[in-house]
């Protein structure tokens, strides 16, 4: 069996396990880079010290990020223990340490002039749903017509991250604007659907419609679609929100990663007096 053919296995394997279609390309891209810089060796062959010589001689050379580092170990240690029943004691590599990077925030302000930018009422509906309801990007997009619950005022997100489900509250306004989208749009399956029936409105295309409302709000920031949900988790937080609950609507697995919020919200901050202030 050729390095293709042990990669399709793998796929293959992660598929069974229903592992994300985001993991599965990460780790296959991931294998291809490692086997590739082996090309002239068959993938049973190789060892620990072959993955620590590629640590050094490749990652650590291209000065690639921390987490691609994380994730081709994570799919050469998964990979050779599927393929091959082998451990490989990736623990004797260095790890690099993770960095501890604060959530960007935008204001209340800032959001309100984002989210009326678009004309269309699609586009405004996308962004609004997303810093509304606290959403990823591809929650967004595998919303369907059955899950809004407007008679009890929740939206219902199916199968996340960590193929989990979780219900969160849903304004009255949003839900008015969803009527009067469904009215124009009439969508067949999806909640908000591509150019043709049927099928899922793209990644790149709400990239696109952040960039031209970003653009149009004259807002200067490198604002990514998370930006908003990182904005939807620090409001809650400053209207006096508990964390736990917080924790709960994000569909975070541990509290520790909702306690990042804390160190971006103002509530407490601005209550702090400088002592150059009595200077």
């Amino acid at each position: 069996m050729n390095t293709q053919q042990h990669i399709l296995s793998f796929k293959n394997y992660l598929n069974y396990r229903r592992y994300s279609q985001n993991t599965i390309k990460t780790y296959a891209d991931a294998l291809e880079v490692f086997f590739r810089f082996y090309k002239d060796q068959a993938p049973e062959s190789l060892n620990i010290e072959d993955i620590i010589n590629f640590n050094t001689s490749y990652i650590l050379k291209k000065n690639l990020s921390a987490s691609y580092q994380n994730q081709v170990i994570n799919a050469i240690k998964l990979f050779y223990r599927n393929r091959f029943s082998r451990t490989m004691e990736v623990d004797f590599i260095q790890r690099p340490r993770r960095e501890k990077r604060l959530p960007n925030v935008l204001s209340k302000n800032e959001v309100k002039s984002i989210l009326e930018a678009p004309t269309n009422l699609k586009h405004r509906a996308m962004l609004s749903l997303i810093y509304a309801c606290g959403l990823r990007r591809s929650e967004l997009l595998n919303l369907t017509l059955k899950d809004i619950l407007s008679d009890r005022g929740l939206l219902f997100i199916r199968q996340s991250k960590g193929k989990k489900d979780r219900v969160v509250p849903i304004s009255i306004k949003l839900i008015e604007m969803l009527r009067d989208y469904y009215i124009a749009y009439k969508p067949k399956t999806w909640l908000f659907e591509g150019q043709f029936p049927n099928t899922k409105y793209s990644e790149k295309s709400l990239e696109n419609v952040l960039k031209q409302s970003i653009t149009k709000a004259k807002i200067t920031k490198k604002v990514s679609l998370h930006w908003l949900r990182h904005s939807y988790a620090t409001h809650l937080l400053e209207s006096g929100t508990d964390l736990r609950y917080i924790q709960e609507l994000l569909g975070h697995s541990s509290s520790r990663t909702t306690e990042l919020y804390t160190h971006v919200s103002t509530r407490n901050l601005q209550q702090i007096r400088s002592p150059f202030d009595d200077l």
